[in-house]
Parts: structure tokens; sequence; C-alpha cells
């Protein structure tokens, strides 16, 4: 039997049960918070918070408060030095290592075998199986996966326990299915220093069948580039006849997708997904959709929190937060997880807005810490990215990288956002800053309404500065940092400073260098 088929037939098996979870949301996220309250009464965790199997949905929210990364790091310490049964019944072998952002606190997020099984795994065979069910012609499974993951080998402390990213967890533990087709060899993928790793799986994957890629899109474009610029070919397909499909996450897509349509053959289906350290969350189930279907079988159990930009999500720990029933569509929502890999009504960071309750369908709105708010224009991450990927579609730019900062009133003048961007390394020229910025507050304005009432009649709030960096900028800024390669990035609003004014100091050094004069 031909191996397409056979692998289709396989992962067509978890269609039902996606079916069941669309048509049962409430009662399949009521037994996976049994299931959890069960194992979480077998822990020390558990213990301490007077958690019994037969526990309600409400007492667990009254006796568990809820908790970021920093609430939790008393437990996460005690299972590194191997303590069992602290969050989750057993031992735990893995800890996967994230910082996310350019910030030097990392965090060490437990991974249980049950997270891997039941949670990552799942979620990337699903993927296949909904695309699979929307494209019945594909033939992924008789060419290779080329897995663009992060950087470093896992680190085994003295009594076993292993940390690392969490690419580098899932690739040294990927199931026979998967591992049989991926690219590129394990001692390649796994390299700790990001250029040579790139060189490396340029030389190795050139001359193979690649038929699907995965990874973050900022780290993938330079890998595609660099490929390209090897053979000399003017997009992949000519490189890789048979590619069809792109998965991608960790940042937003807009802002990347010309760049991307360059380089891809015509034809190619994004597909994009949801998932981090913590888990594996949504699903883009649509062929050219712009949102993804919340997973709920998975082992995690969700709550939410309303946001508004400046709110401190974790002032009130016994703050009430709705179920997937009191959830409305276009609010931005803290997301508060109960996983199978030992969190327990733990606030993620990140904001989501859903866009269909029925199935519940959502999109990554950024960070509870990342927004823009100097006069009540309550900008985020999402309309941000938008707004960049059109303006730089309308202007004939490709944006490679950029990032922003609230610049409050001086003592004369209304208070602005500064925003720091960095062109594509094929980008056609970079058009003037300002006319740059002019039509970009046309598009903030477009799909914001926040922001355009704030910024009408340039009353309580400047129109924005737009100031270029070159190709590479924010790339040698996480070198300097030691953040090069996998899931690390800058940023991209904040109302600190900090972050564009050391883009600016790394534009200021390669200037410096370029004319040979000491950046010092």
């Amino acid at each position: 039997m031909p191996v397409n088929t056979v692998f289709s037939w396989f992962i067509r098996k978890r269609l039902h049960q996606i079916a069941l979870f669309r048509k049962y949301p409430d009662e399949v996220q009521a037994e996976v918070l049994r299931h959890h309250i069960a194992a979480l009464s077998r822990t020390r965790f558990g213990r301490e918070h007077g958690i019994i199997p037969d526990t309600t949905a409400a007492a667990y929210r009254a006796q568990v408060p809820l908790r970021d990364y920093n609430g939790f790091k008393p437990w996460v310490e005690a299972v590194r030095e191997g303590e069992e049964n602290v969050l989750w019944p057993g031992a735990v072998r893995w800890h996967a290592k994230s910082s996310g952002t350019t910030t030097d606190r990392s965090k060490f997020i437990p991974v249980t075998e049950d997270a891997l099984e039941k949670c990552h795994y799942k979620g990337g065979k699903d993927l296949l199986a909904m695309y699979v069910d929307a494209v019945p012609k594909a033939r992924l499974y008789g060419g290779r996966h080329l897995i663009v993951g992060g950087t470093g080998r896992a680190q085994e402390a003295d009594n076993g326990v292993l940390t690392g990213d969490l690419s580098a967890i899932i690739i040294n533990n990927l199931p026979w299915w998967c591992e049989w087709r991926r690219t590129p060899a394990r001692s390649i993928a796994l390299m700790a220093s990001w250029e040579e790793k790139i060189e490396r799986m340029a030389e190795t994957t050139i001359n193979q069948d690649v038929r699907i890629i995965a990874g973050v899109p900022s780290w993938t474009q330079v890998l595609l580039e660099r490929i390209l610029e090897r053979t000399g070919k003017n997009h992949l397909g000519e490189v890789w006849p048979h590619l069809q499909l792109y998965m991608h996450g960790g940042v937003a897509f807009a802002p990347y997708r010309e760049a991307f349509d360059r380089m891809m053959p015509p034809g190619i289906h994004y597909i994009e997904t949801y998932n981090a350290s913590e888990g594996f969350f949504g699903i883009q189930d649509r062929l050219g959709a712009d949102d993804m279907l919340l997973m709920l079988d998975y082992g995690i159990h969700y709550e939410f929190i309303p946001f508004a930009p400046g709110q401190d999500v974790m002032a009130t720990p016994d703050a009430v937060t709705l179920g997937l029933s009191e959830v409305d569509v276009n609010v931005d929502y803290a997301i508060v997880i109960s996983t199978n890999g030992g969190l327990h009504r733990y606030v993620l960071g990140d904001l989501v807005r859903f866009t269909s309750l029925a199935p519940f369908r959502i999109r990554v709105t950024g960070r509870t810490s990342s927004y823009l708010n100097l006069a009540g224009e309550e900008l985020m991450v999402g309309d941000a990215d938008l707004a960049i990927a059109r303006t730089g579609r309308q202007l004939g730019v490709e944006v490679r990288d950029w990032t922003a900062c609230a610049q409050p009133h001086a003592a004369v003048g209304l208070g602005h956002h500064h925003w720091v961007i960095e062109p594509g390394r094929n980008a056609g020229g970079q058009p003037d800053a300002q006319l740059f910025a002019e039509a970009l507050d046309r598009n903030l304005r477009k799909v914001n309404s926040d922001y355009d009432a704030k910024r009408t009649g340039d009353l309580v709030l400047d129109r924005p500065v737009v100031q270029w960096v070159s190709t590479g900028t924010f790339e040698n800024l996480l070198k300097q940092k030691g953040k090069l390669g996998g899931q690390h990035k800058v940023p991209r609003l904040s109302m600190d400073p900090r972050w564009v004014e050391e883009v600016s100091e790394v534009q200021i050094a390669n200037k410096a260098i370029n004319a040979g004069a000491s950046p010092l």
C-alpha cells in the first residue's frame, strides 16, 4: 500500500474526536478539568491547596489562586531538584527553558510525558490530519519534513533532569512516524551555533525532497533566504518541486507574508499554530483563514480574564475568570491555563481574541505586558502587526523586523509612538521614513478605533515617528545577548523605550564599523 495512503488513514483517525469537541466544547472541557483535578490530588501542590479527587470546578478556582511563573517557582525548583509528585504525578525528566523575548530572566517549564504525548505531539498530528482532510490529494509523507527548531542541546543535571529549548526536547523525543521523515539530522538540528547551523541545514537539505517546512517565520526566513542564495534559484519550488506546506507560529505571520510569498512556490499552503513551552493551544483549521481553532482535548483547561492595557492581571490572584460559555467575540482576554504539564491556573501572559464561538476560534493579539497606551489608544500587538504589514505592501517594502515604544509628552509637544523598522534583504529600497510613518498612521487608524479617536486632530497623540535600521540590526542585537536563533525575539510594543534604544545603539555601532571607525 502506498505510504501516503497509509499515512492519510492513520492521521484521519483524529478527525472524529476533533468533531466531538467542536460540537460539545463545554462537556469536553469539564471532563479535562475532572481528570486534571484527579491527577492534582496526588501531588504535593494539590495537598497544599486542599485538592481531593471530588473537588468541584468552583472549589478548584476558590482554592487555587491565579499565579504567573514567579508564583510557581518554589514548586518548579523542587521538580528541577528531582522531587517527584510535586506539580504532576511522577517524575519530570524534562524542563523547557524559555525566555521568549530578549529578557535575561529564563523560565523553566516542566514538560511531562503527558504533556509531550497528549498535547505537543497530538497538536502536530492534528494539524496534519486537518490539512489532509482539506487537501485529500496531498502527498506529504513521500518526502522530508524540514523542522527549523531552536538552538542548543539539552543539558543534563547530576540528578538526570534535562533542560533545553522546547524544540530540542521535542526533537529528542519525536514519535517514529514523525522522526522517520524529519530533516535535518539531529546532530545538525540541535547545534548550538545558530550561524553554523543555518549553513549546515542549507547544505544538507538542498538536494532532499522537502515537502513540509515548520518553524518560527523570523528564523525560518533566514534559512530560506540562505538556500536561495546558495542555489541561485528564484523561489523554493525550483529547489523542492514537491513543497506543499509551511507550518508557522511563535510570532505573527502578517509582517513576513510578503517575503514568504516571494520565496515560496505558487500554491503553497500556510497553516498557523499556537504553541509554547507551556502547551499546544490552537491550529488554523481552515486554509486561508486568519484565526485558529482552540484545541480543547489536549489536557489543558482554559479560563479567561477580560483585559485592558495597563491592567495588572496578577494584582488580584482571586479575580473572577470566565469559562468558554461566558466569553464573547472581539474582546481581548488574558488566558489562564491548567495543564497536564503541572501548571494550575497559570497566567500565561498571552492575549487572545475570539473570532467565533461555534466552534471556538481565536487570534493571538499580544501579551499582557506588550502594548502602547499613552493616551488611551490601547494599541495591541495584533493590530500593530496588521497595520505594519499593510503599510509594507502598499509601499512595496518587506518588513523584516520591528519594535515600537511610547515616547511620553515632552515639555513642548504631544507624546507619540517611536517605531524602529528593519527592511528585508530583498526590499527594493526603503521609502522615506516620514512617508512610511504617514501610511502606517492611516492603517493604524483603520484597524484600531481607539487609536483613531486619540489621533483625531492631533489633540492628545501625535503622529508616529519611524526610524529605519539596516538589515541585520535586530539579529545583531540578539546575537550580542546570546539569544540568536530559535524562539527568541524582541518585544514588539513596549511602554519602556529600552528596546528601541538598544536597537538604535546597535545601528549606530554598525554604521561606525562600516565607516572604519571604532564603535566606542
